[in-house]
């Protein structure tokens, strides 16, 4: 099928292509090379054919027929598969639409009355102009052409509704006859105007960045961006960096496969010789990667919105490493690393072609991170549970850290900080310390108790911590009142076990006795 298709044997890789889906790494050029090659190909009709898709909106008028504009292809763009309800069409700020604007030209005469006849004879048919639409504002046009290529700049980013419009105009002479002799004849303009709407959302997102500098020289970089993200390159040289959840694969739309031929005297159905690509994103079962595998950054955080798998939605002849069930879209990562370089972090996007904007919040995206220290010690304890108390303090200022939440009375908040999140473990109870840093927990179970402090993301914080554990023995045999409960414990549980020890004994002695009697 290849050799006659192309009239060349196929390479492995061709070969392979052909029985099995090829994924790519990052957003292909493949999809809008393919299109622009193919759009060569597609051919209108004349003025007494029209050649149109089989999803193609048309529209009759007195003088026309089947007429329509058809969206062929945006490039660059991508098409995301988010869940299985959503897909979402992200098309570069600056591209181009290419359409398919075409009819046909049926002057039907009119019926005679009596010894009335009207003729009409087309006199001109052209299409005047094709336009380009942005939510019912113009953005480009151009003179009518039945293969328009629209180019197109966008500076707002987000939802919205391209509307692909042409106007076809054709005019008639009609010529009235009475009895024979003629008696008007007047020239009539017919104005269609045709258009086909596509739902896209225009794909320029910002990615907001924070910078952190942890004691022993690591860097954290928090970044959010506002529309899906490919991939963060983290040094000059490329070799550290991120890969996001998002892989690809290239599919044709399958509405241009067939086209329909139509004529006054009847239609046919053709195969088309030109049908656009597309490249498609969905979540991988891979997930955010780093790079180096081995040697990367830590990802310490991922957040955003939870999505159920697309993989019901998927063609069935699609097949790629789709992950399974939901997933969180990561929106935002979290980073950890000795050799990211700040002025050198670039985010790359879904779309070709598409480099996410790098801002900073007001103030700049800095965090400062300090140690943390916890300490704990055993206050009180009694025979069954002890008393055991935790501070938790800056390890640079020795001021304490408070994690309790202590609602909206400002008398409690702390001058010039915002609350704080995080909290202690110990076993597992969780405590907060209070204003004082401070904070006590009872335990029952005797042996080593460790508490570990969690701090918040350094993300909300500055100053930020790290986290810290410390440690406490107890035992209620570590005091006197623990050793004579111990000992009445003994004595109370040995009682039953002497009591039938010693009628064991007076059993046995009364049957040696009767032994000897007998």
């Amino acid at each position: 099928e290849y050799e006659n298709r192309y009239n060349t044997t196929p390479t492995a890789m061709q070969e392979l292509a052909t029985c099995t889906d090829i994924t790519f790494s990052e957003p292909p050029d493949t999809a809008a090379r393919w299109t622009s090659t193919d759009f060569e190909h597609l051919e209108a009709g004349d003025s007494d054919t029209a050649v149109y898709p089989s999803h193609a909106e048309r529209t009759d008028s007195v003088a026309v027929a089947d007429a329509h504009a058809s969206v062929f292809a945006l490039t660059p763009s991508t098409k995301a598969q988010v869940d299985p309800t959503a897909s979402i069409h992200y098309i570069a700020p600056e591209g181009e639409l290419r359409g398919l604007v075409d009819y046909r030209v049926r002057l039907e005469q009119p019926p005679s009355h009596d010894n009335q006849t009207i003729e009409r004879s087309l006199t001109t048919t052209s299409i005047e102009e094709v336009r380009l639409k942005r939510d019912g504002d113009v953005e480009t046009r151009t003179d009518g052409t039945q293969t328009p290529v629209l180019e197109y700049e966008f500076e707002q980013r987000g939802p919205a509704t391209l509307t692909l419009e042409a106007d076809i105009v054709t005019t008639f002479e009609e010529v009235t006859t009475i009895n024979e002799s003629e008696h008007s004849r007047r020239v009539i303009e017919d104005e269609v105007t045709v258009s086909q709407d596509v739902d896209v959302e225009v794909y320029n997102p910002l990615a907001s960045i924070y910078h952190a500098r942890y004691p022993d020289g690591d860097v954290g970089v928090s970044i959010y961006t506002t529309q899906p993200w490919h991939g963060y390159t983290l040094s000059a040289d490329g070799d550290i960096g991120v890969r996001g959840l998002w892989r690809y694969y290239t599919a044709r739309d399958t509405n241009w496969d067939e086209l329909t031929r139509v004529t006054r005297g009847g239609q046919e159905t053709v195969t088309s010789s030109a049908r656009p690509v597309f490249v498609h994103a969905y979540p991988s079962a891979i997930g955010p990667r780093v790079e180096p595998v081995r040697d990367g950054p830590d990802i310490l955080e991922v957040w955003g919105q939870e999505h159920d798998s697309p993989a019901p939605a998927l063609h069935d002849n699609v097949e790629v490493d789709v992950v399974s069930g939901t997933y969180t879209d990561s929106s935002g990562l979290a980073l950890r690393h000795e050799a990211i370089e700040r002025d050198d972090i670039e985010v790359s996007g879904i779309v070709r072609g598409v480099t996410p904007t790098l801002i900073e919040p007001d103030g700049g995206g800095e965090r400062e991170i300090r140690e943390s220290e916890l300490s704990i010690e055993r206050i009180d304890s009694n025979a069954t549970e002890a008393t055991l108390s935790v501070e938790l303090r800056d390890g640079e200022t020795g001021a304490p850290i408070m994690l309790e939440s202590l609602g909206d009375d400002p008398r409690s908040s702390i001058i010039g900080h915002d609350a704080r999140s995080g909290y202690i473990t110990i076993g597992d109870q969780v405590v907060r310390t209070d204003l004082s840093g401070q904070a006590e927990i009872t335990v029952s179970q005797p042996g080593i108790h460790t508490a570990t402090y969690h701090p918040g993301s350094w993300r909300s914080h500055d100053p930020a911590y790290l986290g810290a554990t410390a440690t406490e023995t107890w035992h209620p045999l570590e005091t006197p009142t623990g050793w004579f409960t111990l000992l009445v414990d003994v004595i109370r549980y040995a009682i039953p076990f002497a009591v039938a020890l010693y009628a064991a004994t007076r059993i046995g002695t009364f049957l040696k006795i009767r032994d000897d009697t007998l």
